[in-house]
């Protein structure tokens, strides 16, 4: 890790240009961890005032529909005493609030725990969930119950360590600096070859591989604690159904696309996710997976053309400004195709509504 003085003239850019000028160029997974460590400590980048707007956000149905999966596969399950709802990265409290009140009208009524590290968001959280329960990871959860997780775009935030393709073979991708002082992506020097999966190990010259080893690892504690203590989880993020080349490593401030190298830890870094290697963590610690869908078809199947129905005869004035947010988080141009919904339960507990698997040619 670099130091932790970025909060000094010049913040995290100096910090890691003096790192890189006396030790060489650092990882892109180092780069990003640190950069987002700061943004999400630093400040609520949610909504029209910050950097991005997360499906919460756009309507209540999002949370209401995960709420009642949750209460859903909860009562199939024999309606476990003691079951906790817990939510890694969330947000405002947006979704939990949502979700836990249409779950409650469903007879699901759980202890609240929130998994999250930034001191920003943790105060929005608490003004918003005053009996939720707060951990700084997984580790901290209960033990002895089961456990309904959920993760909306929480993956995606996770650093990701990136392989290239050169003349001399995969080499890891590294942040650099170039003669005016800027950063920029590098080859390492050290041979990666052995870390490239069998089917890429001849893609071309240039060619990009990523990966996710924060990822896999909530995951598999995820996976393991549902085994061990029963429940279920949903994660939801953006990326692909099966491995793929090429950087998916971007930089969203004030609602755009920004140079990823040019103001670490001022801009949200995010990556795709790699559902299938996931699904395969997931299994090999010991929970099921329930399938992978496209967000756009999991809600649909969910009900959330009836439930904008239902929201627009109540208020008739805000039937457009409804249809607009059941588009937006469901069709395939634009939150419906690329967003994904994963489904993982404990061995004994029962499949989940409405997902399935997708194939590559839907994976975005």
């Amino acid at each position: 890790m670099a130091s932790d003085d970025s909060s000094e003239p010049g913040g995290l850019s100096s910090v890691f240009a003096r790192l890189i000028a006396a030790t060489g160029p650092i990882s892109i997974a180092h780069y990003m961890a640190e950069a987002n460590a700061r943004y999400y400590g630093s400040r609520d980048p949610l909504g029209a005032g910050g950097d991005f707007v997360t499906a919460p956000e756009i309507s209540q149905m999002f949370g209401e529909l995960i709420g009642l999966w949750l209460a859903d596969i909860w009562q199939r399950a024999g309606s476990p005493d003691g079951v906790c709802y817990v939510e890694l990265g969330p947000g405002r409290g947006t979704l939990a609030r949502d979700a836990l009140r249409a779950a409650a009208g469903a007879g699901l009524a759980p202890e609240v725990h929130f998994v999250e590290t930034s001191p920003a968001l943790m105060a929005l959280q608490r003004a918003a969930h005053r009996g939720a329960v707060w951990h700084h990871d997984l580790s901290e959860l209960p033990s002895d119950r089961p456990l309904l997780i959920v993760a909306n775009e929480f993956l995606d935030a996770l650093p990701v360590r990136q392989l290239v393709r050169t003349a001399s073979g995969w080499r890891e991708r590294m942040v650099g600096l170039d003669a005016q002082g800027r950063f920029i992506p590098v080859a390492g020097t050290r041979p990666m070859d052995a870390a490239a999966p069998a089917a890429f190990a001849e893609a071309g010259e240039g060619a990009i591989l990523e990966a996710s080893p924060a990822a896999a690892t909530v995951v598999q504690e995820v996976a393991g604690r549902l085994a061990a203590q029963g429940g279920a989880a949903l994660f939801i993020d953006y990326g692909y159904a099966e491995p793929q080349l090429g950087s998916t490593l971007q930089a969203v401030q004030a609602h755009r696309k920004v140079d990823v190298f040019a103001e670490p830890g001022e801009a949200d870094l995010t990556a795709h996710v790699d559902f299938a290697t996931l699904a395969e963590v997931a299994e090999q610690a010991g929970a099921r997976w329930l399938g992978t869908n496209t967000q756009g078809h999991w809600l649909a199947a969910l009900g959330i053309g009836a439930r904008a129905g239902s929201l627009a005869r109540a208020a008739p004035d805000a039937a457009e400004a409804i249809e607009a947010a059941t588009v937006r988080l469901t069709a395939p141009t634009e939150m419906g195709a690329l967003f994904k919904v994963m489904g993982l339960a404990a061995p004994g507990w029962p499949d989940g509504a409405g997902l399935g698997r997708v194939s590559a040619a839907s994976s975005g």
